[in-house]
């Protein structure tokens, strides 16, 4: 009998967990700041961490910042599981996933169950591929996060 090969977490799950637990440690080491003081060190990081993404990466990242805070400002930028994400009461709302992260061929954008106004019907999409932006995917974006917050 042929031995069994084990089907655990691929190195990169295991990258993102250690990053999620880097940034859980790093938030319970700020302790209780203000909402505003929460938000310029979310932003600091999400900033940094689009920084280090490989360009295609980068740009689709950084232009992703860019729409989510011009529509929806009261959202918090933080890091989730290595990724820029946006929050609201803490709880994250949408994300943005680099390709290079899990070697796949595009970058993502999703939503949690926490966006609001995205359920049609019985099934919907909860996570955008992305390859590039026109202007009508960022209207696209746009829209989606405004309706997400509700």
């Amino acid at each position: 009998m042929a031995a069994e090969k084990h089907e655990g977490f691929t190195e990169d799950e295991r990258s993102a967990m250690k990053e999620r637990a880097k940034e859980l440690k790093t938030s319970s080491r700020r302790g209780p700041r203000s909402a505003k003081a929460a938000k310029a060190d979310g932003e600091t990081d999400v900033l940094a961490k689009i920084a280090e993404m490989p360009e295609a990466d980068r740009v689709l990242a950084a232009r992703v910042h860019e729409i989510v805070k011009a529509n929806a400002p009261e959202l918090t930028p933080k890091l989730w599981y290595g990724m820029p994400a946006y929050a609201r009461n803490g709880k994250v709302l949408c994300f943005f996933q680099a390709a290079h992260k899990f070697k796949s061929r595009y970058a993502t954008l999703g939503f949690s169950d926490e966006a609001t106004g995205l359920d049609d019907g019985t099934m919907w999409p909860t996570v955008f591929a992305l390859t590039e932006l026109t202007a009508a995917d960022e209207a696209r974006i746009g829209q989606l996060v405004k309706t997400a917050v509700g």
